[in-house]
C-alpha cells in the first residue's frame, strides 16, 4: 500500500523560526517491530514508576524528579542513561498539565528519542534507534516536503505506533521569512455551506465534506447499535477516516488563500471565532455539523502556511460581518434574508451574504492587530483592535 506522508501543522514561531513535525514511516521487519513494541512497554514501565515516586512525594520539578528517581529507574528497568532523562522528562511534562491527578501511562504509548539515542541518516534513508537489547538501523519512507523539512531537523523526535504501524514524529526548525509590507487584506469568511468564502468571490462548497461526514456519521450510529466484534472491528479500520479526509480539504483549501494572497501582495484577514461553539445556540439536528466544524484547524494551516510565505495574517471581530452593507455600512438583523442571500434595508444592495461578510473582514484588518509573528499569551486587544490569538 502507498504511503502518502503528511506535514503536521504549524507548532510555535520562536526567535524568527518555524517549529514544525515531520510524520515518516518507519518500515521495520518483525523482528524490529517487536523490538520496538518491547521499547515502548518498557520505557512506559519507567515512567509509571516515575509518576508513582512523583506522586508519593509530590516532586514534579524535572530536576528534583531526576534526582530522586534517575539512579534507581536505571537499575529497576536496565535502561542506559539517556533513555531514563527522556523517561523522566515525559513524566515531567504531564504533571505540568495537570497535578491533581495520579498520571499513568499507556503501555504502547509514544516515547521521545533525541540525537544520543537517534540518528538520522539521509543518505540511505534510514534511522538509527536505540531499543532494547542495542541499536536498530531501521528504513523509513517519507515525501520530498518532508525530505526538506528533515535537512532541517532540530530537537526531540517522537516514536509512535499507530494501528500497528510505526511513525517518527521529528522537529524540524524552519527560518522564518520577513513579512511583507501589505495595505490590503485578502478577507476570508470560514463557514459550513460554504467552508471558505473570500473578498474576492471565489467560494469553496462545503456540501463534499459534509456528505462524507454525514454518511461515516451514520454509519458509525448503525455500527455502534450493532455491538458485534465484527461491528468494532470494522468502526476500529474506519477510525480516522473522516478526519484524514477532512484535513486534506483544508490542506487544499488553505493553500489556494495562502497563494492568493502572496500572489496579489496581501495579507490575509481571517474571523476570530475562538469559542463560537459556546456563544451559539443550534438545534439538535445541527449540532453534529456544528461540533464537525473544523473552522480551527483550517485556520491553524492558513497560518502556518502563511508565515513560510511571509504572508501577515491578521484576526478581526466577527460580530456583525455578515449584516453590514458594504455600500453604506447600515448593520442590520434584517439584512441577512437568507444563509446565501443579503439585501440592505437602508440602501437595497443585495448580493452573497459571505461574499458581502468577507469584504467587511478584509476592512476591518486595516486597522486590527496583526498575530503573525505570534505575541505573548498575556498580551490583550486594545480599543479599537481584536484581540491576537
Amino acid at each position: 500500500m502507498a504511503f502518502t506522508p503528511i506535514l503536521k501543522i504549524l507548532k510555535w514561531v520562536y526567535n524568527g523560526l518555524v517549529k514544525l513535525t515531520a510524520k515518516v514511516k518507519l518500515q521495520p521487519t518483525p523482528e524490529q517491530a517487536q523490538l520496538l513494541r518491547e521499547t515502548l512497554e518498557q520505557v512506559n514501565r519507567a515512567c509509571n514508576h516515575i509518576s508513582r515516586r512523583a506522586w508519593e512525594t509530590r516532586t514534579f520539578n524535572q530536576f528534583r524528579l531526576h534526582k530522586l528517581t534517575y539512579s534507581e529507574t536505571r537499575t529497576k528497568f536496565d535502561l542506559t542513561a539517556q533513555v531514563v532523562i527522556r523517561a523522566i522528562a515525559k513524566v515531567a511534562d504531564a504533571y505540568k498539565v495537570d497535578r491533581k491527578h495520579k498520571r499513568v501511562f499507556r503501555p504502547h504509548g509514544g516515547i521521545a528519542y533525541d540525537s544520543r539515542i537517534l540518528n538520522w541518516r539521509m543518505a540511505d534513508s534510514t534511522v538509527s534507534i536505540w531499543c532494547i537489547g542495542g541499536r536498530q538501523v531501521m528504513p523509513f519512507v517519507t515525501g520530498p516536503r518532508q525530505l526538506e523539512l528533515l535537512a532541517h531537523q532540530q530537537g526531540e523526535t517522537d516514536l509512535a505506533c499507530i494501528n500497528g504501524r510505526w511513525f517518527l514524529f521529528a522537529v524540524c526548525e524552519i527560518e522564518e521569512p520577513k513579512p511583507a509590507d501589505v495595505t490590503d487584506y485578502l478577507g476570508v469568511d470560514l463557514g459550513i455551506v460554504q467552508i471558505a468564502t473570500v473578498s474576492d468571490g471565489e467560494q469553496v462548497a462545503g456540501s463534499g465534506i459534509r456528505n462524507v461526514r454525514s454518511r461515516h456519521l451514520r454509519l458509525r450510529s448503525k455500527l455502534q447499535r450493532i455491538r458485534s466484534h465484527a461491528a468494532k472491528r470494522k468502526l476500529r479500520r474506519l477510525s480516522g477516516r473522516e478526519a484524514r479526509f477532512g484535513a486534506w480539504v483544508n490542506h487544499n483549501v488553505s493553500r489556494r488563500i495562502v497563494d492568493t494572497a502572496k500572489g496579489t501582495g496581501r495579507g490575509i484577514a481571517l474571523e476570530q471565532l475562538t469559542h463560537i461553539r459556546a456563544r451559539i445556540t443550534a438545534r439538535r439536528s445541527q449540532r453534529s455539523t456544528l461540533h464537525s466544524w473544523s473552522f480551527a484547524e483550517l485556520r491553524g494551516f492558513i497560518e502556518y502556511k502563511a508565515q513560510r510565505a511571509g504572508v501577515p495574517v491578521v484576526a478581526v471581530d466577527p460580530r456583525d460581518t455578515s449584516r453590514t452593507c458594504p455600500a453604506c455600512g447600515h448593520i442590520d438583523k434584517a439584512n441577512r434574508k437568507s444563509q446565501s442571500q443579503f439585501s440592505c434595508v437602508a440602501c437595497g444592495c443585495a448580493g452573497n451574504a459571505d461574499h458581502f461578510a468577507a469584504i467587511e473582514i478584509s476592512r476591518r484588518a486595516v486597522v486590527s492587530l496583526p498575530i503573525f509573528p505570534r505575541p505573548p499569551k498575556d498580551s490583550v486587544g486594545t480599543a479599537g483592535k481584536s484581540s491576537p490569538l
